[in-house]
């Protein structure tokens, strides 16, 4: 019996990490991460529900279903169109298959981390098994209020939900308001890949520099890179004759695609660098640089989820124009406006035409010169975002909890 009771308490505990989506696995693979290095005898295992769960298996982690990367990217909520090409892609029978996979893991798992909206809490739930949620994918700063749908509010007022985990404190504050007392706001893990590799980004001292932010998701982000392209015209032009100049972060796929795309734009293109001599401007690429990007330019144009989020929580200011979507629409850009706060500017309501990209233009050259404006995005930066460590602190509120 003793000896029963021994091997009882030395049973290694296990997580199961379920998340929907892009920016929530990037985030719940962080925590996992984090929870591996500061608590080595935890075991973990991840059910990534939308797309095929790279950040998990870049980590080498065990995954527990069948994965599948569905047309909409996640993005389904934006059309009936997305809706109907998820179904006929084999939405359904993916979805029975993730819940039979969430089912078979509450026999060997101890808890569940579920990191996104609703879905991950919904399977959290019919797992049987006490659970965290934390919603990285909402924020009473949307509209200064917070009131979870009747669903999400059954997750989590179920006994089994042991903690309510937010992205912000403000968030936090209110759904505490609303009696949910087991709620707290500990960080937010995107700003822990944020780490420079100290890649040299060749940037001339004293000069002011621009990063272009695409997105990570094919095609959109080519177009929205060639759209970036002509408003480094505009601001070249705006400037002159003050020199500026500009950084990409792409992902590598798009790197693969450059020279076409130059020869497409009017560009040249050779050795990472888009470049076009008669006007003396030149755009240097890396798909392995983005920290050092971030960390080192005086300002974004973005056209993507997370990185904008990363850049303004390193408190820089971020100009937006819209592209052809399906993921970066005027709805997103304005919902995303609306979360972050006054880092944000958005330049027009439609796929940018030469008279948008000039009043961007405009914009960035009078956002690099106002002082007090630059000072106010630092700030504001660590309330929207956060400041670095969140994925320690999330780690420790699950070992809490085992």
């Amino acid at each position: 019996m003793i000896q029963l009771q021994i091997e009882h308490q030395h049973k290694q505990k296990r997580v199961l990490f379920i998340s929907n989506g892009h920016g929530e696995d990037l985030n719940a693979c962080e925590v996992l991460k984090a929870l591996r290095r500061k608590y080595p005898d935890v075991d973990t295992i991840a059910l990534p529900i939308v797309g095929d769960g790279n950040a998990y298996r870049r980590a080498d982690v065990a995954i527990a279903t069948p994965t599948k990367a569905l047309p909409s990217g996640g993005f389904a909520y934006m059309s009936l169109r997305k809706q109907i090409e998820d179904f006929q892609s084999g939405l359904i029978s993916l979805t029975w298959q993730q819940i039979q996979a969430a089912r078979t893991c509450s026999k060997t798992c101890d808890f569940v981390f579920a990191t996104g909206d609703v879905v991950p809490a919904l399977f959290a739930y019919l797992t049987g098994l006490p659970y965290a949620m934390f919603l990285v994918s909402s924020s009473g700063f949307y509209e200064n209020r917070y009131i979870p749908r009747w669903l999400q509010a059954l997750m989590m007022r179920s006994p089994r939900c042991q903690q309510i985990l937010t992205r912000d404190a403000y968030s936090a504050e209110l759904i505490r308001q609303r009696g949910y007392q087991n709620t707290s706001f500990v960080g937010y893990p995107i700003m822990d890949v944020l780490e420079p590799t100290g890649r040299d980004l060749s940037l001339v001292p004293d000069v002011p520099a621009i990063a272009l932010l695409t997105g990570s998701r094919l095609p959109e982000a080519a177009e929205n890179l060639v759209l970036q392209l002509r408003l480094c015209v505009a601001i070249a032009q705006e400037f002159a004759p003050h020199p500026i100049q500009f950084r990409a972060a792409l992902v590598p796929s798009l790197m693969s695609q450059l020279s076409e795309l130059a020869a497409k734009s009017g560009w040249e293109y050779a050795d990472g660098k888009l470049y076009q001599t008669d006007l003396d401007i030149s755009v240097i690429c890396f798909s392995d640089a983005f920290a050092d990007i971030l960390q080192q330019c005086n300002l974004a144009i973005g056209m993507a989820g997370t990185a904008v989020e990363q850049a303004v929580g390193l408190g820089k200011p971020v100009i937006q124009i819209m592209g052809n979507g399906p993921q970066f629409s005027y709805r997103f850009a304005e919902a995303q406006e609306r979360l972050l706060g006054l880092s944000v500017q958005t330049i027009g309501k439609e796929s940018a035409t030469p008279k948008i990209l000039q009043e961007a233009a405009i914009c960035i050259k009078r956002t690099l010169g106002d002082r007090d404006y630059l000072e106010r995005c630092k700030q504001n930066g660590l309330e929207r975002v956060g400041a670095k460590g969140g994925s320690e602190r999330l780690a420790d509120a699950i070992a809490m909890k085992l």
